[in-house]
């Protein structure tokens, strides 16, 4: 999201402290949130936000029936596959989740932007904020 180019004087990465799977819905949360803090500042030419994990890993779960007549219907864990209930993204510590480039007088609202970022996923994260030698 924002304006994609190679002028930015900082770049701010969110890194995750431990190993974790992460769903969709909880990193489509956290862009969103993170984009519009920035958007309603900075316009969509101010900055630019990068996710960088993608949910490949396909969440399935096996239903068992409950209830009366459960025990002639249900097979256990024979053959249990599992149906598909979403996706996840499996992610290692230290892994950057979303990247954010801005210019040095947005640098905060960067930081912010990141912090409400973090607040929607599952574990704790940190923030790395590297300056752009160009």
């Amino acid at each position: 999201m924002g304006e994609q180019r190679t002028d930015y004087q900082y770049t701010l990465n969110l890194l995750s402290k431990e190993d974790l799977q992460i769903r969709a819905n909880a990193f489509e949360s956290a862009r969103q949130t993170s984009n519009k803090v920035m958007e309603e500042v900075l316009g969509k030419a101010g900055y630019f936000i990068q996710i960088r994990k993608y949910p490949h890993h396909i969440l399935r779960e096996n239903p068992l029936a409950s209830g009366a007549g459960a025990d002639r219907m249900s097979t256990g864990m024979a053959g249990a596959f599992g149906n598909p209930i979403g996706h996840a993204a499996q992610v290692r510590r230290g892994e950057a989740l979303f990247t954010v480039k801005v210019n040095k007088k947005d640098l905060e609202l960067a930081k912010k932007a990141l912090h409400r970022a973090a607040y929607k996923l599952p574990k704790s994260c940190f923030i790395e904020i590297i300056e752009n030698k160009y």
